[in-house]
């Protein structure tokens, strides 16, 4: 189906001789034409901002929505606003059985009466969307269907997981690149009317023991760019309670490594849900040494006494993060360099280790990084 949208856009693009778009009802980039750098009016802040990232913000999106295209049933045209870089747009809605699926949008410069109904091209495009819109239809209904073959198939029993595998490989081919990405609710949990992403997603909800999470299956156009998996885990998460986190995995062709996948997914949204440099989506393929330590149960307990005192818990992972520099640790801290090596003595006599071994260094850092996973693995409030 991405090819058959990717074709109707390049024809209604031909049709209206302007560059077109095309984004399901919650402004999820679905299908773009290539425009010409040179033309003016080709690009703006919206058109740019929606192809870099797979979709708009929400103060966009009410932006547009105010001009009633949410309601319209035939093309309409929204104003410019200079100040913030928006173009005058055509928007042609996307519609199938009496509710709006999505748009087309078409810069144009504003050449195009969308009240002229004698216009033969805008015709054309007009029935153009109203395929556009059966086939969204089609596959949103499609999506909801595999929900429950995806949770069988990362978390069932090897039979349910099989069966699984099977009819989603039917629905979606094996060759197709794909990403899991997990998405862990904070302290309030999965909203009962959680917005499930479009774009083409398969989501479903996995019951946990600290509450459900929820699981987006993503088609990728190119499987070397997850730009538009991180753009839709931002996206949900701006549905979801504050502290949430999402994790994306790698890329594979094909169903095969759902299993994996969900593992490397919910592993990147721990690391995402404890490391403020990481959150609030972090990707498995960018979490560097932390992907061994989302293995690990925990700290080891020689490095547990450690852990009542923050200061020197603190102390002993910035020590660590900056290679055991004296100086950048201590300029680090905030301390004097005296004061530091005060503290690197207590750290020693509270576990036992030898900061001048490597590895017991190891195992300190790590110990340190599996604490703060441990102490993150539940919601606040849970």
């Amino acid at each position: 189906m991405r090819d058959d949208l990717q074709e109707l856009v390049d024809e209604v693009s031909r049709l209206l001789s302007a560059p077109a778009t095309l984004e399901d009802a919650d402004f999820t980039l679905l299908a773009f034409c290539a425009h010409d750098d040179s033309a003016a009016g080709a690009m703006d802040a919206v058109r740019t901002r929606s192809i870099l990232t797979r979709g708009s913000p929400a103060a966009t999106r009410a932006w547009f929505e105010e001009f009633g295209i949410a309601a319209a049933v035939g093309p309409l045209r929204t104003p410019a606003d200079p100040d913030a870089g928006i173009l005058t747009r055509l928007v042609v809605p996307v519609r199938h059985a009496g509710r709006t699926r999505g748009y087309l949008w078409l810069l144009d410069g504003g050449r195009i009466d969308p009240a002229d109904t004698g216009d033969p091209a805008l015709a054309a495009a007009v029935d153009l969307a109203a395929e556009a819109g059966r086939l969204l239809a089609g596959r949103a209904a499609a999506d909801d269907d595999l929900g429950r073959p995806l949770s069988e198939a990362l978390t069932g029993t090897a039979t349910a997981r099989a069966q699984g595998t099977r009819t989603l490989a039917a629905a979606l081919g094996d060759a197709l690149p794909l990403v899991v990405v997990a998405l862990v609710p904070g302290a309030d949990g999965l909203p009962d009317r959680w917005q499930r992403p479009g774009a083409g997603a398969v989501a479903a909800v996995i019951d946990e023991p600290a509450g459900p999470v929820a699981a987006v299956l993503v088609p990728l156009t190119r499987a070397a760019d997850l730009r538009p998996a991180g753009a839709l885990a931002a996206a949900s998460l701006a549905g979801l309670p504050r502290g949430s986190a999402a994790g994306v995995s790698q890329v594979r062709p094909g169903v095969a490594d759902l299993p994996d996948q969900w593992t490397q997914a919910r592993a990147a949204a721990r690391v995402a849900g404890a490391v403020p440099a990481l959150s609030p989506v972090a990707h498995w393929a960018e979490l560097g040494a932390w992907r061994p330590v989302t293995e690990l149960t925990g700290p080891d307990p020689a490095v547990v006494p450690l852990l009542v005192d923050a200061a020197l818990t603190e102390t002993a992972e910035v020590f660590l993060d900056c290679a055991g520099s004296a100086s950048r640790a201590a300029t680090a801290l905030r301390i004097h360099r005296q004061t530091l090596y005060y503290r690197l003595s207590r750290i020693e006599a509270l576990t036992g280790l030898d900061l001048a071994d490597g590895g017991a260094r190891l195992l300190l850092h790590t110990s340190l990084r599996a604490a703060r996973l441990a102490a993150a693995r539940l919601p606040a409030g849970r």
